[in-house]
């Protein structure tokens, strides 16, 4: 199969979903929100994404075999915004790319980046065929230029295949300045909480591989049995590895994963196991993302375990990461891209998936 690619025009969404393009059993549905946000509905034999190609390439929504696997929110649907948190509803979305995490007091930047709602320049299809099959993928690019300041290029996508329930997201950025670019990137992946949901991971739950942030960020208010659950969970946090109670999430709590053992081409494994015996799961490579943090947060707004953020950095805000050596730098010219592979597990799959796993 030749590849296909498709240009996308804003003109090309409209109030009434209507089919653009579907070939060997994928569909594209573009419509427009009633908010004024552009979507794409891209469908395969077992389930749909939903991808927002001119804010950010956030992934709005994803659903596999009648399995939600996107946070619970309070947004019924996306909304214009400038920043992640006027419209905190996305299955996933790209974190960074100057800046990263919740500032401190000291810093300057919004949370999460410029990029989590960037006004994408371009948007596309590529309908094409590779070793694992059929597939769509959402193409994009995005420039960032500023008088006296950073110029990149990023183009994210987005790939479904025909007959998986697991998908790939990829940051792909080239810094264009002829300075050396900062660089601080998260593939921001916000999974459902599921009840008794239970965490598998190439590491130890002990304080050492499964460390607690002990900071308290901006945003949240401390309390003294907030304080003191940081403290029993830094102590011990393998009683995270069920989510079996989610008074502890509210507020958020948050881990840094280290030691996580890689497969032999160096990608890192992790899942999320529900009471049913489906999965969630995601895989990336250790080379490309050094850090991996774990979110967690319960409460009447918001249901989110985000059991796995590759990262290459954590997510202090700027100043802190600085300081801790975190933040990366791109040489005038470079590229670097960040594949990471996620989705939904049928029961038999997600056995292997598990087994894969507990035998590294």
């Amino acid at each position: 199969m030749q590849d296909i690619s498709i240009h996308l025009r804003r003109q090309d969404f409209t109030d009434k979903p209507h089919e653009i393009a579907s070939s060997d059993g994928l569909t594209v549905t573009a419509f427009r929100y009633t908010t004024g946000v552009e979507a794409l509905m891209i469908e395969n034999q077992r389930g749909h994404l939903i991808v927002l190609p001119y804010m950010g390439q956030m992934v709005w929504g994803a659903e596999f075999n009648g399995v939600d696997l996107t946070m619970g929110n309070s947004f019924a649907m996306p909304r214009p915004a400038k920043t992640i948190a006027e419209t905190y509803g996305c299955f996933a979305f790209h974190s960074g790319l100057l800046r990263n995490g919740v500032p401190s007091a000291q810093d300057t930047h919004a949370a999460h980046g410029e990029m989590p709602c960037a006004t994408m320049d371009s948007a596309g299809l590529i309908f094409g065929e590779d070793e694992q099959g059929t597939y769509v993928e959402v193409t994009g690019e995005y420039e960032y230029v500023m008088g006296f300041g950073a110029h990149y290029l990023a183009r994210p996508s987005v790939r479904l295949y025909a007959d998986d329930t697991l998908f790939d997201i990829e940051m792909d950025v080239e810094n264009l300045s002829y300075a050396p670019m900062e660089l601080m990137y998260m593939c921001h992946v916000n999974f459902a909480y599921e009840e008794d949901a239970r965490i598998v991971q190439p590491t130890s739950f002990s304080p050492e591989d499964t460390k607690v942030r002990t900071a308290v960020p901006a945003h949240v208010t401390p309390n003294p049995d907030y304080l003191a659950l940081i403290d029993a969970l830094a102590k011990d946090p393998a009683v995270m590895e069920v989510l079996d109670d989610p008074d502890r999430y509210d507020p958020e709590q948050v881990f840094y994963l280290r030691n996580l053992k890689q497969d032999d081409n160096g990608i890192i494994h992790q899942m999320m196991r529900l009471e049913q015996g489906e999965a969630f799961a995601i895989s990336y490579p250790a080379a490309d993302f050094p850090k991996c943090v774990r979110w967690v947060l319960v409460n009447g707004d918001a249901q989110v375990a985000a059991f796995a953020l590759p990262s290459t950095c954590e997510p202090e805000g700027y100043l802190a990461e600085k300081a801790k050596g975190n933040v990366r730098l791109l040489a005038p010219g470079e590229r670097a891209s960040f594949p990471v592979r996620l989705g939904y597990l049928a029961p038999a799959e997600a056995d292997e998936f598990e087994q894969m796993i507990t035998a590294l």
